[in-house]
């Protein structure tokens, strides 16, 4: 065993592992790692990673649940500067997604592709979960504010949550400047999420024809 990984023998060689494997992501924007990158990064030997994860793809999943939970954690900062109930919050956590898949945009593929959709499973998932929990919850005291209570929280919280994960998809594809080169993305993501609760509002009660 070598020192590094004697450091890690009372301690968390897993967790370090993913941290490294996120690291090597980030700074090369692609998955085109190996595992003993990975382990070089950790400071332990090629055979180290081994002991935890039976492959790549189980550190990539390790990764990816990695990515959710980042992403809960900046929802939540985001929503505490904004008063309970206020669209605003809505609008920023809206922003706030849309921030943090593309600035770690190699996450992206991961989060929501096969492996991200492996990694997903029950185990935690309410710890996986936190960012849309988070929207939830927002999107609940929004409607309360409103005295919309008989609102469908979930349905509204998904179609938002549809709603900016297509501006960020079209963000990442760099495609957007040639259909609109003045676009004005956290702008329009603000008109859009207005105009969209607004017709929630002044839509209760009636149906999709009327």
């Amino acid at each position: 065993m070598t020192r590094a990984e004697k450091s890690y023998h009372h301690g968390d060689l897993r967790n370090a592992l993913i941290v490294a494997a996120a690291e090597l992501i980030e700074e090369s924007g692609s998955l085109g790692f190996t595992m003993a990158d990975a382990a070089r990064r950790a400071g332990v030997s090629n055979a180290a990673p081994y002991r935890h994860f039976r492959d790549k793809e189980a550190l990539l999943e390790a990764v990816s649940q990695l990515g959710f939970f980042g992403l809960g954690a900046t929802a939540r900062e985001v929503r505490d500067r904004y008063p309970a109930g206020s669209i605003e919050a809505i609008i920023a956590l809206g922003q706030n997604y849309i921030a943090f898949v593309t600035e770690k945009s190699a996450f992206y593929d991961l989060m929501w592709g096969d492996i991200g959709k492996r990694a997903f499973d029950a185990d935690n998932f309410d710890r996986k979960a936190v960012g849309f929990f988070v929207l939830v919850e927002s999107v609940r005291a929004y409607l309360a504010a409103q005295g919309a209570t008989d609102v469908d929280e979930l349905d509204t919280a998904i179609k938002l949550w549809a709603l900016v994960h297509g501006f960020s998809a079209i963000c990442m594809s760099g495609k957007l400047p040639y259909f609109h080169a003045a676009a004005d993305v956290p702008a329009m993501l603000d008109s859009a999420t207005r105009s969209f609760l607004a017709g929630v509002i002044a839509g209760r009660g009636k149906s999709p024809s009327s």
